[in-house]
């Protein structure tokens, strides 16, 4: 369930009148424009990363993720989806499954 917070911000009222004339719910207008905007710098950012990538992440990507992944450490197969909160682990053939307690 999505809650909201209502917050004050201070506009142009000209730039207000032009919200007006496209969109009769300025909150979710807005709402939509910086949602874009915060997408926009993700991909800003992961593209500068990309050009110019932490040296661990050189090493990573040079030693190649198989070995990194043989490298970890016995106990990490069960995981958390922090998007459900349940945990889940790793099946091969299936992918993430959930864990069955």
């Amino acid at each position: 369930m999505a809650t909201n917070a209502r917050v004050t911000i201070t506009l142009p009222a000209q730039l207000v009148d032009d919200i007006k004339h496209f969109e009769r719910n300025r909150s979710r207008f807005i709402a939509e424009a910086v949602e874009r905007e915060l997408a926009r710098r993700r991909r800003e950012g992961l593209r500068l990363s990309l050009s110019k990538p932490h040296p661990e992440a050189s090493e990573l990507a040079e030693a190649g993720i198989a070995e990194w992944a043989a490298r970890l450490p016995e106990g990490d197969e069960n995981l958390v989806d922090m998007s459900t909160g349940r945990a889940v682990c790793w099946v091969d053939g299936q992918g993430w499954t959930e864990e069955r307690a």
